[in-house]
Parts: structure tokens; sequence; C-alpha cells
């Protein structure tokens, strides 16, 4: 009975580390609209 609950906390704790890697990683967020450069108002030139 043991090791089926640490054999499910350690999958799940591999499939968390896999995630966290793949969204840190290799998703890569879309380039946000408002960049910083003309005149957009975003106070950094």
């Amino acid at each position: 009975m043991n090791t089926i609950i640490q054999n499910i906390l350690v999958i799940a704790a591999i499939a968390f580390a896999i995630l966290f890697l793949v969204k840190k990683f290799l998703w890569k967020k879309p380039p946000s609209k408002k960049s910083c450069g003309g005149d957009d108002g975003c106070g950094c030139h």
C-alpha cells in the first residue's frame, strides 16, 4: 500500500517538475503589443 502512494507522489512530483520546466523555458509568450519604443507614454524614454 505504501509503495503505491509513494509511486503516485513520485510521478506527481516529476510531472510538476516537467511542466514547470516546459512553462519556463519552452512556452514563449507572444511579444507585448505595448513595446517601449516610440511615443506610447510608457515613460522609459
